[in-house]
């Protein structure tokens, strides 16, 4: 049973002054880019069985934006992907249900960048790969094949497939 594990960075978000960071909302740009991102997942699979989402306020905004494309995805929120570390993002990839075969974490850099070129095999897209290595922007959306449980997920393990960024699809890459 080959497993789709969806990681997508949020949309860009913007700076209000006086605005803590686990609040800040995504930026105009930011509700452009990742509608255009969402419409490249939905040709990548079938169905997302279930989304993991960050409590902050740009990831929500970013699920939010994304649903507008790809409706009808279930929800879990989860605090402890705000400012997480790549061993506690893959400890929850970890820990999916055995029963689910495509899930998508939104949340933010610079674990879920770290977690990517962790879990990127030898059997990866090449050109992904590299653009990967070099940055891992707003609104990127990072597409890994497993070929085992989600609890035997580890180093190494993952086929980076695709790597869609707003500049891959005709739009601007922000940081």
């Amino acid at each position: 049973m080959k497993r789709h594990l969806f990681l997508l960075r949020h949309g860009k978000a913007a700076w209000p002054e006086g605005v803590a960071d686990h609040e800040r909302p995504l930026a105009g740009r930011g509700w452009t880019t990742v509608p255009m991102v969402a419409e490249g997942l939905r040709w990548m699979v079938p169905n997302i069985e279930l989304a993991v989402v960050s409590t902050a306020r740009r990831t929500q905004e970013t699920f939010e934006a994304l649903s507008s494309i790809v409706a009808g995805i279930p929800k879990r929120d989860e605090p402890k992907i705000y400012e997480a570390r790549p061993s506690t993002l893959l400890g929850l990839v970890n820990g999916l249900p055995k029963d689910l075969n495509a899930v998508l974490i939104v949340g933010h850099n610079p674990g879920l960048h770290e977690l990517a070129l962790m879990l990127a095999g030898p059997s990866s897209d090449g050109d992904a790969l590299d653009r990967l290595e070099r940055k891992l922007p707003t609104a990127g959306l990072m597409h890994f094949e497993f070929v085992c449980e989600w609890a035997e997920i580890d180093e190494g393990l993952g086929r980076l497939a695709h790597f869609l960024t707003p500049s891959v699809l005709g739009g601007v890459d922000e940081d």
